[in-house]
């Protein structure tokens, strides 16, 4: 009785692992952004964050690289809406309000998606989290839309950045910089 236990149990086990086995190899290769999902990404996660006075933000998003390609107006047309960087949808999370640009934004995680155009750049928060990449993006679901000015780089970012100056006056810059674009979105901190 005990041997036909272990036997059924073994049988079992080994059932379910190919099961598993199976559905997460069981994926479309033409789906190459989804092949990372996995873990074997070819964009790492990167996280930059800053904080001042108990106001804490954090982005954690995939951070693409150049490859000599050129990025914008070509792998990444104009006017579409970007991921803003590689794999999941890129996430800010704010501790406390802040200004963004002119814009009050709650405390609170949004997705932040981006358009680009030659010379601005859109700024998107959205409500909708754990989104992959822009395929399930819902515009229903914006909080704001801020556009900002694009400069030129005259040095090429190679690996796609998100940044934050260091704290003056209570005022961060995020930056965004990728290929010969730079994109600088004041943030302002509350009560200082």
């Amino acid at each position: 009785m005990i041997l036909r236990y272990f036997r059924f149990t073994a049988f079992l086990i080994a059932i379910t692992g190919t099961l598993a086995f199976i559905g997460c190899n069981n994926q479309d290769p033409s789906d190459s952004d989804h092949s990372d999902e996995i873990g074997n990404r070819k964009s790492p996660i990167a996280v930059s964050s800053v904080k001042t006075n108990g106001t804490y933000i954090k982005v954690v998003y995939g951070q693409p690289y150049r490859k000599g390609r050129t990025i914008f107006g070509d792998l990444l047309p104009w006017g579409e809406v970007w991921r803003t960087g590689a794999n999941e949808a890129t996430e800010i999370t704010i501790t406390k309000s802040v200004l963004m640009g002119t814009e009050a934004i709650p405390s609170g995680t949004y997705s932040l998606f981006t358009i680009p155009q030659p010379d601005s750049m859109t700024i998107i928060l959205n409500h909708e989290l754990g989104l992959w990449g822009a395929e399930d993006y819902n515009p229903q679901r914006d909080y704001k839309r801020i556009t900002f000015p694009v400069e030129k780089l005259d040095v090429p970012a190679e690996a796609f950045t998100i940044e934050f100056t260091e704290p003056n006056q209570g005022t961060t810059n995020m930056r965004l910089k990728w290929g010969v674009v730079k994109v600088d979105v004041p943030i302002r901190f509350f009560g200082e």
